[in-house]
């Protein structure tokens, strides 16, 4: 089901905006639209990302109780990500 968003602007802004949605060949209610549908769009990947992250650390908090988890000193991790970073550049 559809539904109906309304605002306010002034004059000059609605001018303004209708202009220049016609120089690109649409008017303003598409323009409004697809912007709403943008705006949906990015809060739907940032919910999926919330989604995949909570997941994830609840593997690594699952992990850490049964005992599986491997840790290393952070000095160790510092010169692993300095030789991650290296071979990535290097390609």
């Amino acid at each position: 089901m559809d539904t109906r968003i309304q605002f306010r602007v002034d004059e000059e802004t609605k001018r303004l905006a209708q202009l220049m949605a016609e120089s690109q060949g649409r008017t303003l209610s598409d323009a409004c639209r697809e912007l709403a549908e943008s705006l949906a769009e990015e809060q739907r990947k940032s919910m999926n990302h919330d989604v995949w992250l909570s997941e994830q650390i609840n593997a690594a908090f699952d992990k850490f109780d049964s005992g599986k988890a491997n840790f290393i000193e952070h000095d160790e991790a510092k010169a692993k990500m300095e030789a991650r970073k290296a071979k990535i550049r290097n390609r």
